[in-house]
């Protein structure tokens, strides 16, 4: 059955500009027909844009109601392993519904810390039914290491310094048998047998250079190569990163990467702030793509991205909260803004208009997480979009100002009405119709305060933990 959104304002794409007065008529998931100069109905005025995408992300609780605030990765990867989420659905549920709320219609799930509570296939199974019920298009990811699990490098210096108790709670926690290469390319071969929908792509997910042995980053190219399947993976996020792969990789970390033929279009890179003008134009050479995550950036204080400088020699560019919006809300909107406002050029030279920018982050997004098309809206093209509050976005109405200007200036996703994905409205008047978002979050939490009891062995070996960490990257990753 045909669906017919008036809207005051439509964007439908950098291509395709800005429309006044339309019906956008939608049916079994497409969009059928976009007509202008229809006068819409007299109530709140709409703007209709594409559907964004949150191009990187872990669905995972909020980090700072754990601790894990203004600290640098390296300590707050070990200090978030208090959020371990309890219950993979309710968990994943939560961050999606987050998500879609901010306007996403679909969101990269590079999925770094498993419950324990069920095996990794079932695990899959019930973030892949969270994503079903919010309506949300997910990437999945088993982001896998085999190496380095405290700190880059031989731990044991470390470990001999804490009390014995400590000791024995950080290695039951973080220091497990690695998987193997073959082992790993299996198991994602299971989750996809098991989860591969047309709203559910499942990738190959190591976690970083550093985390992942040769042979590991090798089988991940070769599969890859033989089966089409996409490959999400941090790099150089931080400055402790960078003098790990100078020193494991003399010749280029990036140049090894693309010497195994594990750069390619398949691929998206997530931060790669401290990569080389020569490695991003490698990078860029391969079709591969960055996603910066601006906010979870400046939260763990690892740095501002080349990103301009790489979209400016052809690399594609997407954009992701990576779990820590600047207001930890997951509002994807307001990150695009900060990326736009900080990367978006100097004086009068512009890296790209408001316009351009909006669609390639949608498009490059798409790209990453596998869902069909560019987010363009035009007919033929998948029924995914938002429905903003024009009379709240254009508070004042003084004189004619461009929509999209408008919305780079203060667009946040509290302005968000509706969401469409495929044809489903997900989002209506702001909440979510297929989970109650205020009844997860308050069940979650009160999980997550019995299970806090649990994690006793951690936070008492945390301060002398913290202080043993510092140290270490500190003698070992010279980073002058």
């Amino acid at each position: 059955m045909s669906t017919e959104i008036p809207a005051h304002a439509l964007f439908g794409g950098p291509d395709h500009g800005l429309l006044w007065n339309v019906v956008l008529r939608h049916d079994s998931g497409i969009i059928t027909s976009i007509a202008d100069g229809v006068a819409p109905p007299p109530t709140r005025r709409t703007f209709v844009i594409p559907a964004l995408v949150n191009a990187h992300d872990h669905a995972r609780p909020t980090a700072s109601s754990f601790g894990a605030v203004d600290m640098p990765l390296e300590s707050w990867i070990i200090r978030s392993a208090f959020g371990t989420p309890p219950d993979p659905y309710l968990a994943a549920a939560s961050s999606l519904a987050r998500s879609a709320r901010a306007g996403c219609a679909s969101i990269m799930i590079h999925y770094t810390r498993p419950s324990g509570t069920m095996s990794l296939v079932e695990e899959a199974k019930a973030i892949a039914r969270a994503a079903s019920d919010v309506g949300i298009r997910i990437a999945f990811a088993l982001a896998v290491r085999d190496q380095n699990p405290v700190v880059y490098g031989d731990e044991e210096p470390l470990l001999a310094g804490l009390a014995s108790d400590d000791r024995k709670t950080i290695e039951e926690l973080f220091v497990r048998a690695p998987m193997s290469p073959q082992a790993y390319i299996e198991l994602t071969d299971a989750i996809s047998a098991a989860i591969s929908a047309p709203k559910v792509d499942v990738q190959l997910g190591p976690a970083g250079v550093q985390w992942c042995s040769k042979p590991l980053l090798e089988a991940v190219a070769e599969n890859s190569a033989q089966t089409g399947r996409r490959i999400h993976m941090h790099l150089l996020e931080t400055i402790y990163q960078r003098a790990w792969a100078d020193q494991n990789f003399p010749k280029g970390v990036v140049r090894y990467l693309r010497d195994i033929g594990f750069l390619s279009e398949r691929l998206t890179l997530a931060h790669c702030i401290h990569a080389r003008p020569d490695e991003i134009e490698m990078i860029a050479a391969s079709g591969a793509r960055i996603v910066t995550n601006f906010s979870s950036n400046l939260h763990l204080r690892s740095g501002l991205a080349p990103i301009a400088a790489a979209h400016q020699c052809g690399c594609d560019i997407a954009v992701g909260v990576d779990g820590l919006a600047l207001d930890e809300d997951d509002d994807v909107l307001r990150e695009m803004r900060l990326v736009q406002m900080v990367h978006g050029g100097l004086g009068f030279k512009r890296t790209w208009t408001c316009s351009e920018f909006l669609g390639l982050a949608v498009a490059n997004g798409r790209k990453a997480t596998g869902a069909p098309g560019t987010g363009a809206l035009v007919s033929g093209a998948p029924a995914d979009f938002v429905t903003i509050d024009l009379d709240r976005l254009d508070r004042d109405q003084i004189l004619p100002v461009d929509a999209i200007d408008l919305l780079f200036a203060r667009g946040n996703a509290s302005l968000l009405r509706d969401v469409v994905v495929d044809g489903r409205l997900i989002v209506s008047d702001g909440r979510c119709t297929g989970v109650d978002l205020p009844d997860i979050e308050k069940e979650l939490r009160g999980i997550y305060r019995v299970n806090a009891g649990k994690l006793s062995g951690l936070q008492r070996a945390w301060p002398p933990l913290s202080a043993s960490l510092q140290n270490w990257f500190e003698a070992n990753l010279d980073c002058r």
